[in-house]
């Protein structure tokens, strides 16, 4: 089963992105089974990072949030807001 991770930074928590993005790296590298796609969410400026899209791969709503809760970001607690959805792929090569 599919989710979608919708997952909002705090406000002015670059500094606390990029302190962790090498540990979140890493962690989307050993998980990719199971983090079939993801990516930051970009300011209106098409640069800064204010957030973070997965698409998690999981037999149900549990196993998404402790796949979500190790990430280093999580621990780092950088979010402001964490929204997890069941998602069905539609359209597009599936992942």
């Amino acid at each position: 089963m599919h989710f979608v991770a919708i997952c909002l930074d705090k406000p002015n928590s670059l500094d606390l992105r990029l302190a962790n993005r090498a540990a979140h790296l890493d962690y989307l590298r050993a998980h990719a089974k199971t983090i079939k796609t993801c990516g930051p969410l970009l300011a209106d400026d098409n640069e800064t990072m204010i957030g973070s899209m997965l698409v998690l791969d999981v037999p149900d709503r549990t196993a998404a949030d402790q796949v979500l809760a190790e990430d280093p970001y999580k621990k780092a607690n950088l979010f402001s807001k964490v929204e997890v959805r069941p998602w069905r792929w539609v359209i597009g090569t599936p992942i």
